[in-house]
């Protein structure tokens, strides 16, 4: 009886995270973070995204340890067995309906059985409402962790404000090239010189019922209904949003960049949680001996998503001094390398807290969702990136690349990028405010 006994004074964090790579990896950290505290973990994947993940790393990747265990929910949609990000409207369309009877029954499962602790919070990611909507019928203290940028959160807030003020939805398509997105909008606390383009892309809609639209808008609006928000980033990086989301939620949490906090985890338990992976992807690490090989800062890094493609040999035999394609590689790790002087990023805010993490400045190519907000603001505020034009020539790309490895501007970026590194490191260290924030956390966690 003992062990039980001892087993109910525990800490239980269950982590649900949005189910796409970019959301899993960053409440996979916290989750570690949280577990190095003492706490007992449950991480809540999707069983689409628990298959994928034994695909990519072996059943042992889910095996856990006996303080940090897996568990899946349904995400409502057909069975698959691709390996890649399922249709996120779809997913996003599913999720909101289907998984909060799911991971209430999980929930109350978990709660029935005196092997674990009983879970005494709820740690949900901003886009699963499910979670924190279970916790509070369940009578659960729960927090929102919101895995993108502070800057995207304040966009996504603006969403209802763009319907009042007959912005949104578009009468037709013809927005999108005839200078309308270019209106400048003045009336964004936090956001200056912001115009229509550099708010979240699901603003671009000419029906408010479009499901990333309304999804992301009551989504972020939702996260001021719960009792906290963690979120990634640091106080001095985005200071004037966070000043502005305090103003209309006083309970938030900067404790960014996490990866940097993660150096502060004992030896013993940086042991223990690296059989912990949250990769859907296999990684490639052949592409380390590669950089290795190349002169400091020489190197641009890029991301593309979508189906691997198939090259022919030729194009690899032209491109092998030149260039290295990898399938799925540790992008933090790659950003670290010291022949790495660049970054083409689509400015999602996983790459971007990690370019800065390592000091890199960034050609900005974003695509969706609030990775427009996040170039806009490595592009002014920050002063840390360079935007590719929406008409993409190989030409321009040339010259942004020499320019940043080579040119005045590049190296007043590169110089910059060094400045945010040091402050985001000094906000991780002993006593820094994403340091005493994490403590903090901890505390009103107990």
């Amino acid at each position: 009886m003992g062990s039980v006994r001892e087993a109910t004074k525990k800490l239980h964090a269950v982590c649900v995270p949005f189910p796409a790579q970019g959301h899993v990896s960053p409440m996979m950290q916290l989750a570690k973070l949280l577990h190095s505290r003492g706490f007992h973990i449950t991480f809540v994947n999707t069983e689409f995204n628990h298959r994928r993940l034994i695909r990519s790393k072996g059943p042992d990747s889910v095996k856990g340890l006996p303080d940090f265990q897996f568990e899946t929910i349904p995400d409502g949609l057909p069975p698959s067995d691709k390996d890649a990000t399922q249709d996120v409207p779809a997913l996003c369309d599913s999720t909101r309906k289907t998984c909060l009877g799911p991971f209430k029954e999980l929930v109350t499962k978990i709660n029935s059985t005196s092997q674990v602790p009983q879970v005494t919070c709820i740690v949900a990611d901003g886009t699963t409402g499910f979670g924190r909507q279970a916790a509070q019928e369940l009578g659960i203290p729960e927090v929102q962790f919101w895995t993108a940028s502070a800057c995207g959160f304040v966009g996504y807030l603006q969403y209802s404000e763009l319907v009042k003020r007959g912005i949104v939805p578009f009468k037709d398509e013809t927005f999108l090239h005839d200078g309308t997105l270019d209106t400048p909008i003045d009336w964004v606390p936090g956001m200056k010189n912001a115009r229509l383009r550099d708010i979240p892309s699901f603003i671009r809609v000419t029906d408010v019922n479009d499901i990333m639209f309304d999804f992301l808008g009551s989504e972020a609006r939702n996260c001021l209904k719960s009792s906290a928000i963690i979120f990634n980033t640091y106080d001095e990086f985005e200071h004037e949003v966070l000043k502005v989301i305090s103003t209309m939620f006083p309970n938030i949490y900067t404790t960014g960049p996490l990866k940097l906090l993660e150096r502060h985890l004992p030896e013993t338990e940086t042991k223990l949680v690296e059989s912990l992976s949250s990769n859907l992807w296999k990684e490639d690490t052949e592409c380390f001996k590669w950089l290795d090989q190349k002169k400091p800062s020489s190197v641009v890094s890029d991301v593309v998503e979508g189906d691997s493609a198939i090259l022919p040999d030729q194009f690899f035999e032209e491109i092998k001094d030149r260039g290295y394609i990898a399938s799925w590689c540790l992008q933090d790790q790659v950003l670290a390398h010291p022949s790495v002087g660049a970054f083409l990023t689509h400015c999602g805010w996983n790459s971007t807290i990690e370019s800065v993490s390592e000091g890199v400045p960034v050609i900005c190519w974003p695509f969706f969702a609030e990775q427009q907000t996040n170039c806009r603001y490595a592009c002014t505020d920050w002063e840390i990136g360079m935007e590719v034009s929406p008409d993409v020539k190989r030409d321009e790309i040339e010259a942004l690349v020499k320019e940043m490895l080579e040119g005045e501007k590049g190296m007043k970026m590169k110089q910059k990028a060094k400045e945010w590194k040091k402050k985001a490191v000094e906000a991780t260290a002993i006593g820094g405010s994403s340091y005493n924030n994490f403590d903090r956390l901890i505390k009103s966690l107990h």
